[in-house]
């Protein structure tokens, strides 16, 4: 799995249900959910 940072929880987590996309600009992203607080997490680069 990939890993991002939580800004809720204010660790690195094991992101769940990721899914590539892209910002506005066309730069690859990942995003998916925190497992302990269902929050939207991303990380640059894509999966």
């Amino acid at each position: 799995m990939t890993t991002a940072y939580c800004v809720k929880c204010k660790k690195k987590v094991e992101m769940q249900n990721g899914k590539e996309s892209k910002t506005k600009k066309g730069t690859k992203i990942a995003k998916g959910k925190c497992p302990d607080c269902d929050t939207t997490v991303c990380r640059m680069g894509g999966l």
